[in-house]
């Protein structure tokens, strides 16, 4: 069941994050998203050529390498939509998920496919596209769950010693609770602080969590049940979705329009994302909108 929508949600520090990775991703030569000329916008530019490059992160199941291929629930939506668009090749730019934003900005890639959280401190610097995936947060733990933890209220009580992935929303849940954590910049490196016992907690998104578990078996961790995180008192009901310069407002406006017909139609949808685990529980509240989440309502 999708809960209602949050009122004066969780305000992310990721500003701080972003401003540090920028002067990173300036550092690096050369740059590959699309180059447009005065006359053509990104959208045509796109078209002409049929390629769009996008920045990833390496978190599946939303869009990570795999066989040398580029997969994942956000890319399939990508080749989906673009596809529609009459892009037809989706390539992509690997890097930090806090480095994801400003590689936008400093043209490293096209678009942003990382099922990224809608902020408002990311719709200060970036366009978001309408919600993609409802979240929830979860907790990787070693087996048995020594600590009986299950939400990050309890992890604040019970002293664990938490991870969290550099530029997730699981880090600004933790800075809003005041529990000391660790950043890391893959969820591999989290998950790997578990089982070393550099940590007791590894938080992100459940159906990350989910995938990391069943696809390491032998991996001697466990997955919490999902919940929706509080500060004070207060739901924090997550959205997540594609990326955009806030200057390409035509392509942002032609991919909505290619997304709705998919989010409006389960069936559609979970024929394009459920290979990768997601179920009708992540399809997007309508009535949760990019405005609404952008605005901190």
């Amino acid at each position: 069941m999708t809960p209602s929508v949050l009122r004066n949600p969780v305000r992310a520090r990721s500003t701080g994050i972003l401003a540090a990775a920028a002067a990173v991703v300036m550092g690096l030569a050369g740059c590959t998203s699309t180059q447009t000329d005065d006359d053509s916008s990104l959208l045509e530019t796109l078209q002409e050529q049929g390629s769009v490059t996008v920045g990833f992160a390496g978190e599946a199941p939303y869009s990570f390498m795999q066989d040398g291929e580029l997969t994942g629930a956000t890319v399939a939506l990508h080749r989906e939509i673009f596809g529609n668009l009459g892009i037809d090749t989706v390539e992509g730019v690997n890097a930090d998920f806090g480095a994801l934003i400003p590689g936008l900005q400093a043209n490293r890639f096209d678009v942003v496919s990382a099922g990224m959280s809608i902020l408002p401190e990311r719709c200060e610097q970036a366009a978001f596209s309408e919600p993609e995936f409802n979240y929830t947060t979860a907790l990787m733990v070693a087996e048995g769950n020594p600590m009986n933890l299950t939400d990050m209220q309890s992890v604040l009580d019970s002293g664990a010693r938490l991870a969290t992935m550099t530029g997730a929303i699981e880090s600004d849940y933790a800075a809003e609770l005041g529990i000391d954590n660790t950043q890391v910049a893959t969820p591999q490196d989290g998950m790997d602080a578990v089982t070393s016992g550099r940590a007791d907690v590894f938080a992100l998104t459940a159906i990350s969590l989910n995938w990391m578990a069943n696809n390491n078996p032998d991996a001697p961790v466990e997955v919490t049940e999902s919940f929706v995180a509080e500060i004070d008192g207060v739901p924090q009901v997550g959205a997540g979705g594609t990326v955009f310069r806030t200057d390409d407002q035509e392509l942002l406006d032609a991919y909505n329009e290619e997304l709705a017909k998919i989010t409006s139609d389960e069936e559609k949808y979970l024929e394009i994302v459920g290979e990768f685990g997601f179920t009708a529980e992540e399809l997007p509240d309508p009535s949760l909108t990019t405005a609404e989440l952008c605005a901190g309502e």
